[in-house]
């Protein structure tokens, strides 16, 4: 974008503000934006000063909370957050006293503001409900230590990830040049036993991490995992995380203090490892221009009427029907860094392991492993085929048993998970609940109501909404609903922690399968079984909580806090709406003037909220969400298995199937 056209965007985006900051002085050394434009890598002091040098605005404020406040009146959780159940009543917070309490505080910068939203937001643990202003999430800091959880001697303690120089190096020399550059040696403490972190044990800092950064996950174990390197698939590679404690979001830490003990030593030492800020955003050469393109609202910022004709003609080469996603964000993604090769699978892969499933015979030759790594493939029917061809190679190969790996899946399309349930299960099993999903509502708060009447009256379908009714199958025959019958006429209602939650009638969804669903199971149900580390979210969660209520699959969580219970499922809603959506469906219904809509954002941003419940089969009156649902087996990792997918599987396939 020309120079001239992002100083106009800056002016457009604060200019209705009541007080317009200036643009910064010419000289570079007083722009700390200018500092450090063109790095990708910088100290975290110096990014912090280039986030920090936009002040408070009053009017920006007033509008990300008036967004924020509407939209979650279409939350389905904000009731239970009053007094949340155990195990999960440390999320217990009022929302509207934590929003009343933001909009009173004083902010000295715009930084301040949002992060304190972002941090209420991200402490509710529901990774589906989070504030994300693009302006302060462009940043990850990172040290040349991360941490793991690792078993020796039978004693679990923390450490210095073994492969911490391998897995760091790949960073590359702007990284690790810096600290060359002041002398410090962070490859010594590779595999170092860590006895405290900034002063707590280190296993209490790990707590200390997932009670107020690490966010996503309703329960507290699963969090404490979250704090910890591991590996993942990162889009269609094998990766790994630096996790929470050694890889958080803002550049607010300049170091961290270890008490450790270095490998081939017996003699404890406090070292002040430092950070450094990693930048994942477009370039930028100073402070107007970062805002430009970091921070003013831009064409995907607000949703859209998608009944315009230009945007049914956007819509006209994708899919038919809008596809319902459930997952979560996880901003260390974008930085994302592969696993060290020698730690990736030597097996060959079987056909299929193209995209977001790896999958693998192992040496037994009996044990087949299906690592998914996400149920958000770039191709929603590929994934099904993918499933087909690799289950198909299995069987020709005499593979008996099946291994499934949900390491940090971080969720996808809600019907690619209730796909992979019943084509493993096969169609019989489903009884007399013939559908493979849940039974879900949705809010049914008054601009809900209004929008899905609007959209009857309108004639609108599911091509360009989720609220229509030809999304959804009847509870009571799971036939699709025809366009026109309002599931929200009369809404329900029920009693939540003294509060009357007004939700939908029940519905199913409906899918579009794109390959023939087995009637048997291709494997003995007995002989498949469900490895992960607890960061299974959202359609993630819907998948394993599935496979666990309908068919006790034996389920196996690796890692956490040594004697603190862990779930096996990360946050289990049952669709998520972004900003974009939810903004969308309001326009479309012409209700964006309604008084109950939020108005449209002047900042990037994107407040996301869980928009459906999935109902329990253990207690049809309870979300999975709220469901206490632990692993039939909990292992701790070692050195041969918390970065190395192949030793793990063929331990837990001994261990699991025999």
């Amino acid at each position: 974008m020309p120079s001239f056209l992002r100083r106009l965007a800056v002016a457009v985006a604060i200019g209705a503000a009541q007080s317009v900051y200036a643009a910064p002085a010419a000289s570079s050394a007083a722009d700390p934006c200018a500092k450090i434009a063109g790095t990708l890598f910088a100290p975290p002091a110096d990014a912090l000063a280039c986030m920090k040098s936009f002040p408070f605005n009053e009017t920006l404020k007033q509008n990300v909370l008036t967004v924020i406040s509407r939209v979650f009146d279409f939350y389905t959780f904000e009731d239970y957050y009053l007094d949340s159940p155990p195990p999960f009543q440390d999320s217990t917070t009022n929302i509207r006293a934590q929003l009343a309490r933001i909009n009173q505080t004083h902010y000295e910068t715009d930084f301040d503001f949002n992060k304190n939203v972002y941090d209420f937001t991200t402490q509710l643990n529901d990774g589906h409900t989070r504030w994300f202003p693009d302006c302060y999430t462009q940043f990850q800091n990172l040290i040349p230590a991360p941490v793991v959880t690792l078993e020796e001697n039978g004693v679990q303690n923390v450490f210095v990830a073994p492969d911490a120089v391998e897995f760091v190096s790949l960073l590359g020399s702007n990284f690790t040049s810096f600290f060359d550059e002041i002398h410090f040696d962070w490859k010594r403490l590779a595999g170092a036993k860590v006895l405290e972190i900034e002063g707590m044990d280190a296993y209490a800092y790990a707590q200390h991490i997932a009670e107020t950064q690490s966010g996503n996950y309703l329960d507290l174990g699963v969090r404490i995992n979250s704090a910890f390197s591991s590996y993942r698939i990162s889009g269609t590679d094998f990766s790994q995380r630096f996790g929470d404690i050694s890889g958080p979001q803002f550049p607010t830490q300049n170091t961290l203090t270890m008490k450790l003990i270095p490998v081939n030593s017996t003699k404890a030492e406090t070292v002040e490892v430092p950070f450094l800020a990693s930048y994942l955003g477009l370039p930028f050469t100073d402070r107007e221009d970062f805002w430009a393109i970091n921070c003013a609202a831009n064409d995907e910022t607000n949703g859209v009427d998608f009944k315009s004709s230009a945007q049914l003609a956007k819509l006209s080469n994708k899919r038919s029907k809008k596809l319902a996603k459930a997952s979560i964000v996880d901003m260390s993604a974008k930085n994302a860094v592969g696993l060290p090769s020698q730690f990736e699978p030597t097996l060959p892969p079987v056909n299929g392991s193209e995209g977001v499933i790896k999958s693998f015979i192992l040496p037994d030759k009996k044990t087949g492993v299906m690592f998914v790594g996400s149920f958000e493939p770039d191709d929603f029917f590929q994934f099904q085929t993918d499933v087909q061809t690799t289950v198909t190679a299995f069987q020709e190969a005499g593979v008996s048993q099946l291994l499934i790996d949900l390491t940090n899946n971080g969720g996808g399309f809600v019907c690619l998970g209730q796909f992979l349930h019943v084509f493993l299960t096969g169609s019989k099993s489903l009884g007399n609940f013939p559908n493979p999903g849940f039974q879900s509502t949705n809010r049914a708060n008054p601009l809900a109501q209004k929008i899905l009447a609007s959209d009857i009256e309108l004639g609108v379908t599911s091509e360009i909404s989720f609220y229509t009714a030809d999304n959804w199958a009847f509870l009571s025959n799971n036939t699709e609903m025809p366009p026109t019958v309002n599931y929200m006429a009369p809404p329900t209602s029920r009693q939540i922690n003294g509060q009357t939650y007004v939700e939908s009638q029940r519905f199913l969804d409906v899918c579009p399968f794109n390959v023939d669903i087995p009637e048997d199971p291709p494997f003995d149900p007995s002989k498949i079984a469900i490895v992960g580390n607890g960061n299974c979210a959202s359609t993630c969660a819907m998948f394993s909580t599935l496979m666990n209520e309908r068919h006790n699959t034996k389920i196996a969580v690796f890692g956490g806090k040594p004697g603190l219970p862990t779930q096996f499922k990360g946050m289990a809603g049952n669709q998520v709406l972004e900003w974009f959506d939810i903004d969308s469906e309001i326009k479309t219904a012409n209700l964006k003037d309604d008084p109950l809509a939020p108005p449209d954002l002047l900042v990037s941003g994107d407040f996301r909220h869980n928009w459906r419940i999935a109902y329990s089969f253990f207690d049809e009156k309870v979300p999975i969400a709220y469901v206490s649902e632990l692993p039939h087996f909990r292992f701790a990792y070692t050195v041969d298995t918390y970065n190395n997918p192949q030793n793990l599987w063929v331990f837990a396939a001994k261990q699991l199937l025999g």
